[in-house]
């Protein structure tokens, strides 16, 4: 039997975009202002993922629902996620509390001033995202006015409440139709993980373009002025994912490094293009190879990309404590607490607004009322940088939250999770997990 031909390294996905994301920070630094104009390719990789992502949640979430078949299954994930979600979402955002209270995050920069022009542009994004500035407005807003409008403005939690709704339909149908049903819903959803697979050819240009933009538009003087943010922010998120995570991973049953490298590709594609949207499809038809049933996998993922935002989580609470420190207004534990409650809220709007994190942060800013929302300035010109840090948390965080979830509700193959190691990572099909 001849040996299997190993493939050549520069036609791996994880080399081709780790380069490419070199390649774009050297090029950030040499031609900046030539960087910056590559903006487009990232825009452009993103615009594409996007186009795909809500046809694509709401044939999961429905297949999921479908396959499960009866209410009950769908019950027994569907509780069990929620409760995981809202465990790991709140430990996030006090992670984010405790951590920036230790170290004064912000402490050094009193009397600081947003400029003009950087405080325009963070209103203008608070304006396009239309966030909700209440738990009225919240929960109002998850709720789509027509079928379309959900899919055709990118809006994932109404298009989760069009999928479950829907899902829940074609269960109440007799067994006959549902079944023809949901073969047609399969072929087309088959349909769009090629239109993702041809897509993801692209990912190292969209890479280059979105890290060589994100250094040549900010450059070394921006990054140094709050170099202390953003690595206490990436410590924060290191020891959610390598502490929380990892006792999380070993509680149920298998090893968080080992996923982590099963995942690697996924990652280095989020951390490329700071969108965790970008891994979505993959992630889709990876963990069902991984052993969680498709409805598992239906269910849990896509629904986290909307309630279990971990890195928005961790973001959101040090970023608030930076704001009040420099600007030297005093936040007692009771209003800390207050301003908690707030963000498990608001948080959850992250992944259904325009402009992702940054927005729904800059409207929960807005919504405490104490703080100065000129503040928001002072983020607004890294956040390029710790958006790559919030998306492949985001991500990971969602990823571990499926398996989980399947193991904790018995959709869980082990046998067929061995045997995917074995084929990607070169491992006894007998190890342990």
């Amino acid at each position: 039997m001849s040996p299997t031909l190993k493939k050549p390294l520069y036609k791996d996905l994880t080399f081709q975009v780790v380069a490419a994301m070199l390649i774009g920070i050297a090029f950030g630094f040499i031609a900046p202002e030539l960087a910056a104009k590559f903006k487009i390719l990232g825009d452009i990789f993103l615009k594409l993922i996007k186009t795909a992502v809500a046809p694509l949640v709401f044939f999961t979430v429905v297949h999921g629902i479908a396959s499960a078949g009866d209410i009950k299954r769908v019950g027994k994930v569907g509780w069990r996620a929620l409760v995981y979600f809202e465990v790991l979402s709140t430990l996030a955002l006090a992670i984010g509390l405790v951590w920036g209270n230790l170290i004064g995050i912000g402490s050094g920069m009193h009397g600081a001033h947003a400029s003009g022009a950087t405080a325009a542009a963070a209103d203008a994004a608070v304006a396009k995202g239309h966030a909700p500035t209440s738990t009225m407005d919240f929960i109002y807003g998850i709720f789509p006015d027509n079928f379309v409008g959900a899919f055709a403005g990118g809006q994932l939690l109404q298009v989760l409440v069009i999928a479950v709704l829907f899902g829940f339909a074609l269960l109440a149908l007799k067994h006959e139709r549902r079944e023809v049903i949901e073969d047609g819903l399969n072929r087309v959803s088959e349909c769009f993980f090629e239109f993702i697979n041809l897509i993801m050819k692209f990912a190292p240009l969209g890479a280059f373009g979105s890290v060589a933009y994100a250094v040549g538009s900010n450059g070394a003087a921006v990054l140094m002025s709050l170099a202390n943010l953003v690595i206490m922010f990436y410590l924060a998120v290191a020891f959610f994912l390598f502490v929380v995570l990892g006792a999380v991973c070993r509680l149920a049953g298998f090893s968080f490094w080992r996923f982590l490298i099963y995942i690697k590709d996924e990652i280095f594609i989020v951390l490329g293009t700071a969108s965790s949207e970008s891994a979505l499809p993959r992630l889709l038809q990876k963990l069902e190879r991984f052993g969680c049933s498709k409805q598992s996998v239906g269910l849990v993922l896509p629904t986290g990309y909307a309630f279990n935002l971990d890195g928005t989580s961790i973001y959101m609470s040090l970023c608030v404590l930076f704001i009040a420190n420099a600007y030297g207004v005093p936040l007692g534990w009771e209003q800390q607490l207050g301003i908690l409650a707030i963000m498990l809220v608001t948080s959850k709007g992250a992944a259904a607004v325009s402009g992702g994190s940054f927005v729904v942060f800059a409207a929960t800013v807005t919504a405490i009322g104490s703080l100065p929302v000129e503040g928001l300035a002072l983020l607004f010109g890294v956040y390029r940088f710790m958006s790559m840090a919030i998306a492949t948390c985001n991500t990971i965080g969602n990823s571990v939250a499926t398996v989980v979830v399947a193991k904790w509700a018995g959709e869980f193959r082990e046998e067929q999770a061995r045997g995917e190691y074995a084929r990607v990572l070169g491992r006894n099909p007998s190890a342990a997990l």
